[in-house]
């Protein structure tokens, strides 16, 4: 936070109080910051105000808001031919999201949801147990070990923890520990898909599970290592995914719909929410068995 701030020659010369601005001299641009923080978007706006007559009248306005700032600051380095085309390649990539999005929508409609529910109703028409026990339990941990959300959360985790020098500073050890890190998450999800399958099966409310799930992660969370607890909880939510969700959501309504009693709406949906509670208890006992 300072009082004032000097710019000459578009140079952000000194930021502080009053007295330490003024004897700067001649030449300089002051402008007054009444005890604001100064941060790189602001500053950089602020230059661009100081160095163009037109901009001083709102540098007040360019502080409080840090991307109209370095708005302004484009504009003023590159011109308003490169804010156009920025504009237009920002509009391009944009249009190009959604439909990547839409794509994989249809995708996940015509291809994934019909294998899922395809499976489930064939292994429920089969009537064995054992084996839609195995298939859900291979389902969930054949996704999750694939998902490259946990696969990048898993990378990051043990490069912090080699920093923070909790395993050696080895490329054996960084290696190892993301490993055991992702196969810990997907055993975790293999297991909540496990356990849900059968919970459509037997009827049993979800809420019971769920509640009893986030007990479980409360008691952990009080003997678990402070280094892990942040990782466990974000390893619940990179399992719910691009590949996790679609097949296992499948799989949940296909089963329901082929159950006879079980109703799609209220058996078939709450796999997600168990897959991504389980993840936070294994991967803290993980933590504490390092």
């Amino acid at each position: 936070q300072a009082e004032a701030l000097a710019v000459r020659d578009g140079r952000i010369v000194v930021v502080g109080a009053w007295d330490e601005v003024e004897p700067y001299g001649e030449g300089i641009t002051v402008l007054d910051l009444a005890g604001k923080t100064v941060s790189l978007a602001t500053g950089v706006g602020i230059v661009a105000a100081a160095i163009t007559p037109a901009f001083r009248g709102i540098a007040h306005e360019v502080m409080a808001n840090a991307v109209f700032a370095m708005f302004v600051a484009t504009a003023l380095i590159y011109g308003q031919h490169r804010i156009f085309t920025l504009l237009v390649s920002l509009f391009v990539l944009y249009r190009m999201v959604v439909l990547g999005l839409t794509l994989f929508v249809h995708g996940l409609r015509t291809g994934l949801f019909p294998i899922g529910e395809g499976m489930a109703y064939d292994f429920a028409r089969k009537g064995s147990l054992l084996w839609l026990l195995i298939f859900a339990f291979m389902l969930g941990f054949g996704t999750t070990v694939a998902e490259p959300a946990l696969i990048a959360v898993a990378d990051e985790a043990a490069t912090v923890a080699v920093e923070g020098g909790m395993i050696e500073n080895s490329d054996e050890s960084h290696a190892s520990y993301a490993l055991g890190l992702r196969l810990t998450v997907a055993i975790s999800v293999g297991f909540a898909i496990l356990v849900g399958v059968f919970r459509i099966i037997k009827g049993w409310p979800v809420q019971y599970l769920i509640i009893g799930g986030y007990l479980g992660v409360v008691i952990m969370t009080a003997f678990a290592p402070e280094e892990i607890i942040g990782i466990a909880y974000d390893s619940g939510g990179v399992t719910t995914s691009t590949i996790t969700v679609p097949l296992v959501t499948a799989l949940g309504v296909g089963l329901a719909s082929s159950i006879s009693g079980r109703n799609p709406m209220i058996d078939g949906f709450g796999l997600i929410a168990f897959a991504s509670l389980t993840p936070m208890i294994f991967v803290m006992g993980y933590g504490m068995l390092l």
